[in-house]
Parts: structure tokens; C-alpha cells; sequence
């Protein structure tokens, strides 16, 4: 696939979550997201398209099981693959995300080499990863985990979730359906800050029913979206699908510096009640609005700022009363 053909695609899916806003609801699909290996000059046409943040996974930072497990194919070189996101920020993408998949290799060495890749990102562009996933090798219909002895327990999973918390405190913590409810449930409270549901995880997935065996991994989380939202608000977490800080500009080292000096919550905290009230209107089944109009009514109260929460409460009685959409500071 061409470059050009690379960035007519994120054009065409950016103009289909616009067009098909009220049928698709998954932060798994949306052009902001973007993850392919390539030449510096041809990020700079992705970020011409429209793309947010780039995402790609390392997937071992074990230079000789990387290259066993990627013998040929536009993957096999390391370095080429490993200086990606440096390609990237050069080509003048503000936003990049990481990520290992814990189970191809010793877990110590891929966990010291994310810390390792988040330093020099902070170091030579001024700016860390804006993501980092912390997925795990699962069951898929060509991989079998079992042939592979470094898998990690839970409670180590945990541990790592905790201390890449307090490393990079500035970045969103992604675990996917990969998880089971109850691990999910485990690491939220000790830092996750990101996380899927109703996730599909075949090629075309949220267009058609997955055929059986199609799937890339084995989804641990079956839950509805409803149903994970429901589960967060029931938790006294606030969903947020605010996507704010990409529409007004504020990415790369303006997010950082934004979310370094805790500013961002000034943002953030509205935004989250806002967006989650739309999503209520819209989208939630009779039970999941009820439990989320209480949290709603009660964490509007915590916006520190008086003016700031007087507009908040205006935008949520225009959601509601009015079918006013997409506020956000």
C-alpha cells in the first residue's frame, strides 16, 4: 500500500465517523488513530490527513526475539521499527503512543525498554508518549500462549500498571478487552486511564458480524459498551468521550505542559461531564441514565471554578432540554 493510498484512507474513515456519528460509538475506530510503519516525509501526509496520535506498539524491545519473531516481511527490521516514533515527531505528528506486548519476551527487559522509549522521546523532543498500552499475549487462531513461557500474572500485570503510573504520570494508560472484567476493574484503580468496550477484533469488525476464528485475539471482556459504562459509574468513575484537546489544538507539547502543570483538569473534569451526559442522551439504555444523571448532578458540584461550572450547567440543560450537542472548553 502507497503512502497516498495510506492517506486517502484516514481522510475517507474521518469523513465516515462524521458522516455515521450517531451509529458508531467506539474510541477502537476513529481516524485520530493511526498505526503503520513508514518514511518521515510520508507521517508528514498522514499528518496532513488529519491523524491525532500515532500509536504503534514495539511489541519486544529484545532485539533477538524480535527479529525470530519477525523474519521477513516490512516488520523485520528492529532499528527501523524501533526509531518510528522519532520518524514521526519529525515529521511533525505532536502526539505518539507505545506499547509492548508482555509475554514475547522477559517482561523486565521490555518494561525497563518502554520506560527507556518514553525518556527519549521527553528528552530530545520535549514531549513523552501521549499513550502507552499494557497489553498481554492471548489465545488467537494462530497463537497458542502456551508456547510461551514469560507470561506475567495478574498481580505482577498490576504492579507494572502501578509503577508506569508513577514514571510517566502525564500519560493515558490504555488496557484493552484483552483483560478480564476483573483484572480491568484491579488496575483502574491504580492508574489506568483509558480503556475499550464492545470491542471487536477482526478486520472489519463493527461493519459486520465476526466470522468465527477471525478474531486477531481473544476477547477476555465481552461486555456491551452500555454495560462498561454502566460498570465505571457504578465504580463512582466519570466515562468521558471528550475529544477536545485534538479539536482545539491542544496536542503535543501544549497537552503536556497543559496536563504537567494540572491545568488540564480544568478542561478535562467539564468536558468528561458534558460528553458523558451526550453519550446518556444518546446512546445509554433507561439504567445506565439514571446512574449516570446522579454522578452527573453530584460531580458538577466539585468544578472549582464558579463561572466555569455555571456555563457547564447551562451546556447540560441545553443536552437535555434542547438536544444541543458537542460543548467543550
Amino acid at each position: 500500500m502507497s503512502k497516498d493510498e495510506i492517506a486517502e484512507i484516514v481522510k475517507v474513515a474521518a469523513a465516515e465517523v462524521l458522516a455515521r456519528k450517531d451509529e458508531i460509538l467506539d474510541e477502537e475506530y476513529d481516524a485520530r488513530y493511526h498505526d503503520v510503519n513508514l518514511l518521515m516525509k510520508n507521517y508528514r501526509k498522514l499528518k496532513e490527513a488529519g491523524i491525532g496520535t500515532y500509536i504503534l506498539f514495539q511489541e519486544t524491545y529484545h532485539k533477538e526475539s524480535y527479529e525470530h519473531l519477525h523474519p521477513t516481511g516490512p516488520k523485520s527490521n528492529y532499528c527501523y521499527h524501533t526509531e518510528a516514533m522519532d520518524r514521526a515527531m519529525e515529521g511533525g505528528i505532536d502526539d505518539v503512543g507505545c506499547g509492548v506486548l508482555f509475554g514475547l519476551n522477559l517482561y523486565d527487559y521490555d518494561f525497563v525498554g518502554l520506560l527507556m522509549h518514553a525518556e527519549h522521546l521527553e528528552a530530545v523532543y520535549g514531549v513523552g508518549p501521549h499513550t502507552i498500552s499494557v497489553p498481554r499475549l492471548r489465545r488467537a487462531d494462530d497463537i497458542d500462549p502456551d508456547q510461551f513461557d514469560n507470561g506475567i500474572s495478574d498481580e505482577l500485570f498490576a504492579k507494572i500498571v502501578a509503577v508506569l503510573r508513577i514514571a510517566v504520570p502525564y500519560t493515558g494508560l490504555i488496557i484493552s478487552t484483552r483483560e478480564s472484567k476483573e483484572c480491568r476493574e484491579k488496575v483502574l484503580e491504580l492508574g489506568v486511564s483509558q480503556i475499550s468496550g464492545g470491542s471487536r477484533t477482526s478486520v472489519g469488525g463493527y461493519a459486520e458480524e465476526e466470522e468465527e476464528d477471525s478474531s486477531q485475539f481473544e476477547v477476555s471482556d465481552t461486555r456491551t459498551l452500555d454495560q462498561v459504562v454502566s460498570w465505571l459509574l457504578d465504580m463512582g468513575h466519570i466515562p468521558s468521550f471528550c475529544t477536545a484537546c485534538y479539536r482545539e489544538g491542544r496536542t503535543g507539547d501544549r497537552f503536556m505542559s497543559l496536563c504537567k502543570s494540572g491545568q488540564i483538569q480544568n478542561c478535562c473534569h467539564p468536558n468528561a461531564l458534558m460528553t458523558l451526559k451526550e453519550y446518556l442522551m444518546d446512546y445509554a439504555s433507561p439504567e445506565t441514565k439514571a446512574i449516570g444523571d446522579k454522578l452527573i448532578e453530584k460531580e458538577v458540584l466539585n468544578v472549582p471554578n464558579e463561572k466555569a461550572r455555571a456555563v457547564v450547567l447551562k451546556n447540560l440543560r441545553l443536552i437535555e432540554q434542547d438536544n444541543r450537542r458537542d460543548f467543550r472548553f
